[in-house]
């Protein structure tokens, strides 16, 4: 089963990206801008996930993602660690979070996270 540790493995290892405690905390950081938490119990992770999107991917595995209440208003979706099938679906989740808050030049300097593998 993945873990926090996990996470910050996967995370530390996207282009630029740095781990900064908040809210008591690890958050990660690409460019200084946040795309992924661990929260307290250390189960899930909270990532970057447009609205538009969010309501989609919950009602397609409720298993595995949910949005919490402090966060319904904000573009974030909730992961639980348990429900993924390995580092690589991990890795395609935390990739597509630092996709969204990365600048315009490490997303041309990295095309290579430019889309999640196929199924």
């Amino acid at each position: 089963m993945l873990d926090a540790d996990d996470v910050r493995t996967v995370a530390l290892s996207l282009p630029d990206t740095t781990e900064k405690v908040a809210w008591s905390m690890p958050t990660f950081r690409v460019a200084g801008k946040m795309f992924a938490t661990v929260p307290d119990d250390e189960t899930s992770i909270a990532v970057r996930c447009p609205k538009e999107e969010r309501e989609e991917l919950v009602l397609a595995e409720p298993d595995k993602f949910w949005v919490a209440d402090h966060e319904a208003f904000s573009a974030w979706v909730r992961v639980r660690l348990a429900a993924l099938e390995d580092t690589a679906e991990l890795r395609d989740i935390l990739a597509d979070s630092w996709r969204q808050a990365a600048p315009t030049r490490l997303l041309d300097a990295h095309p290579e996270l430019g889309l999640p593998r196929a199924g």
